[in-house]
């Protein structure tokens, strides 16, 4: 009967074999998972489509006879009927073990092949994010299953694995009761066992730790297994004890081990732990099992859970399943693991909940360290980005962190209404720093910008004489200051003005780089002159030398003051702790922001002197948080960094380095490249490439930037990059550079 049996499944998946190792995403439905926002502007609570992809592992050499090698096609082909999951699943794979079942070897030739043919589609789904449901097949997939998804899960952390099973009777040949392997894939994941079987995955180490597994619902062992699941400290929940405490709760507990220090976790089932009167089709049926509602319960419990990366079903014997009981108890299994919406990732909640002003590159990040920071798969990035310099100090510098935590304690928040012991010596140090006098805290760049058009149009009024509502402000071409109403009416950029006028009146665009254009611009009602002394947004570009000096003659002999936006520029990121400072100009007001936060808060700061700042009166400006002891605490300590580790002089000599190297870059992509200091870009030629394009290729190489205007790529590392990490991003860019592929 035996070997009647075996010639039926030889016979039955011939067909199955033909789909062997193809990615046929045969999908009953094939919706987008993301979903159109409801007419109306009522917006729909975010539901991910369900998506799970089922692989059919037909093996059946692990087991005492090859039955369950005919269960994958039997349920693919009464799944195929469903019109309950028509929408919910993909089938993946189809795989065939392609040997003859019931070998004398041990292993039995070809499971490990196919094990490592079964790991290989799981692995895909485990890595780009997608739940799967492998469908055996007797308990030895379980090998090729848990060793896929263990490599998929890659630097996210360890795997955890709920292991739901009557009999655990085999670790070693030697003690195999049965001769077969079935009983074996717990032991063999955990590192004992088989040799050939045990370093499946390729890996230093065992495919799973033991405290990150749990058993539930073992009823019988052998003894040797027992003896090294109770040595190694795997937690084992008895059925006695699942009877005492309910599924429910063992479940819960099981979860939260296994999530606990994991990168995801999965529940791998066989058929034998569930009570025989209600799926008698089993390979080796125990009495006294877990009920099936009860199970249904708690797997779709467990598939909630935001780690849960799939789910295995094991040891269903179709010729034993003549009323097909066994088989409706594995549909409804289907469906429940394919029903269970998937937690959306981060990714998908910013496109779905957040306005789409902004244009992210495909990369969730989740910490950052020094110059690195690393995404949600542990995938690590040097970041050439610094967030627009807001980052000089690096991610999460200690003493900054330090700094934040102690005054966090202290004193955080009270407003401006109160004088606080941490403004006062920020304010001194800074004007002390940039030979000005008064400072007027903020919080955002575009905020202190706001604060010195305000000062320049009042100290015009009041100061210099100009007719009330006739000052005017210049501005440069291609600048780029913010996005208020105010200043986007001032930018020459048609996106940043489209849709939101009318604009506030009084602001005059020039060419930048031309201080002839400034001199003709200037009447008797020009209150001051707004430049950036390096276009970071416009491009990275660097006006000619003496510029900036020529500017600041033209406005002193026309009582104009000069504003320099260093918000990008400013505390060290041009090789001087103000760019203005490589031509000797002292402006009459000075911006400074982003870094001035140290990367962890928002700090800006409008610097002038006593008498533009005179102008404000108790009332005329003010900001609640502007000013607050944390951020000053923050900012305090940040330019103490900027000086004791001599960030300046390094911003200096590493970006003479920095620019050398970029030029020596050659190829049909690079057009130009500029800066100074640490604050460069290269210009891309892009009618061969877009500069999306170039980014994304970047990203494979572990190199976080971003384009500007579609055209500049951006090099503007934390201040605290050491030569070696910036000759590896140099490398590394060389290298994205020379892979990315034109446009056709």
């Amino acid at each position: 009967m035996d070997f009647l049996r075996a010639g039926r499944v030889e016979s039955s998946m011939d067909t199955a074999a033909k789909h062997d190792e193809m990615l046929d995403h045969d999908r009953v439905s094939a919706r987008s998972p993301e979903r159109a926002l409801p007419r109306r502007g009522r917006q729909r609570a975010l539901r991910p489509e369900p998506s799970v992809c089922l692989i059919g592992a037909a093996c059946g050499l692990g087991a005492p006879g090859a039955y369950c090698a005919e269960a994958p096609a039997r349920l693919r082909a009464r799944l195929a009927l469903s019109t309950s999951l028509r929408h919910a699943f993909v089938w993946r794979n189809m795989l065939s073990a392609r040997a003859k079942p019931n070998g004398d070897d041990f292993p039995p030739h070809g499971l490990v092949p196919f094990c490592r043919r079964l790991a290989r589609p799981v692995r895909e789904c485990v890595a780009s994010g997608t739940r799967f449901l492998v469908l055996g097949g007797d308990h030895s997939c379980a090998i090729g299953t848990w060793n896929g998804a263990r490599v998929g899960l890659g630097r996210r952390g360890p795997l955890g694995l709920i292991w739901i099973d009557a009999h655990m009777d085999a670790h070693t040949p030697r003690t195999s009761p049965s001769g077969r392997v079935h009983g074996m894939p717990l032991a063999c994941l955990l590192g004992f066992g088989d040799p050939l079987l045990v370093r499946l995955g390729e890996r230093k180490g065992p495919c799973l730790l033991p405290q990150h597994v749990c058993l539930i619902g073992a009823r019988s062992f052998e003894p040797d297994e027992e003896a090294l699941l109770a040595r190694l400290g795997v937690r084992v929940y008895r059925m006695d004890e699942v009877h005492c405490r309910g599924l429910a709760a063992v479940m819960a507990e099981a979860v939260g081990r296994v999530q606990s220090g994991t990168g995801g976790f999965g529940v791998t089932l066989d058929l034998d732990a569930v009570d025989p009167g209600e799926a008698p089709a089993v390979v080796t049926p125990a009495t006294d099992g877990i009920g099936f509602d009860e199970l249904r319960l708690s797997l779709r419990a467990a598939a909630a859970a935001p780690r849960f990366l799939g789910m295995e079903i094991a040891e269903f014997n179709p010729p034993m399943d003549s009323d097909e009981r066994t088989a409706k108890l594995v549909e409804k299994l289907v469906e429940t693991a394919a029903q269970v919406p998937r937690p959306a990732s981060a990714l998908e909640l910013e496109r779905h909940y957040l306005a789409r002003n902004y244009e992210p590159l495909p990369v969730v990040l989740t910490r950052g360290k020094g110059v690195y920071v690393w995404d949600d798969v542990g995938h690590r990035y040097l970041d050439m980005m610094a967030a627009y310099s807001a980052v000089s100090f690096g991610h999460a510098h200690p003493r900054l962190v330090r700094a934040l935590a102690v005054q966090a304690r202290r004193l955080s928040m009270v407003s401006r209404a109160y004088y606080t012991d941490r403004l006062g010596p920020l304010a001194k140090r800074l004007c002390e720093l940039t030979r000005t006098q008064r400072l007027l805290p903020m919080n955002t760049g575009v905020e202190a910008v706001e604060t010195a058009l305000k000062a320049a149009r009042k100290w015009a009024y009041k100061v210099k004489g100009v007719p009330e509502g006739r000052a005017e402000i210049v501005v440069c071409d291609g600048n780029f200051h913010g996005r208020t109403i105010a200043v986007v009416g001032m930018s020459a950029e048609p996106q940043y003005r489209d849709g939101f006028g009318p604009f506030a009146p009084g602001f005059l665009q020039i060419p930048y780089g031309n201080a002839a254009a400034l001199e003709a611009a200037i009447t008797d009602c020009t209150a001051a002159f707004l430049v950036e002394p390096i276009q970071g947004e416009g491009g990275m570009v660097v006006p000619p030398e003496g510029y900036l000096a020529a500017c600041a003659a033209v406005c002193r002999r026309h009582n104009v003051l000069l504003i320099c936006d260093e918000v990008q520029t400013g505390l060290g990121r041009t090789g001087r702790l103000l760019a203005c400072e490589h031509e000797n100009v002292v402006p009459d007001g000075i911006l400074l922001g982003k870094a001035l936060g140290g990367g962890l808060l928002p700090v800006s700061a409008f610097l002038t002197s006593e008498e533009v700042m005179n102008v404000f009166t108790p009332g005329d400006h003010g900001s609640t948080f502007g000013g607050n002891p944390l951020g000053c605490a923050v900012a305090l300590e940040a330019l103490n960094l900027l000086e004791e580790e001599q960030l300046v002089e390094r911003a200096a000599r590493l970006g003479d380095y920095l620019l050398q190297r970029l030029r020596e870059l050659r190829g049909p992509l690079v057009r130009a490249v500029r800066g100074k200091g640490l604050f460069t870009g290269i210009e891309l030629d892009t009618s061969v490439v877009s500069a999306r394009r170039v980014c994304e290729t970047m990203l494979r190489y572990g190199i976080l930037t971003k384009d500007t205007h579609d055209t500049v790529l951006r090099f503007a590392p934390p201040l605290v990059i050491r030569r070696a990490q910036l000759d590896d991003a140099l490398e590394r860019i060389g290298r994205a550079l020379n892979d990315v592929r034109p446009l056709r």
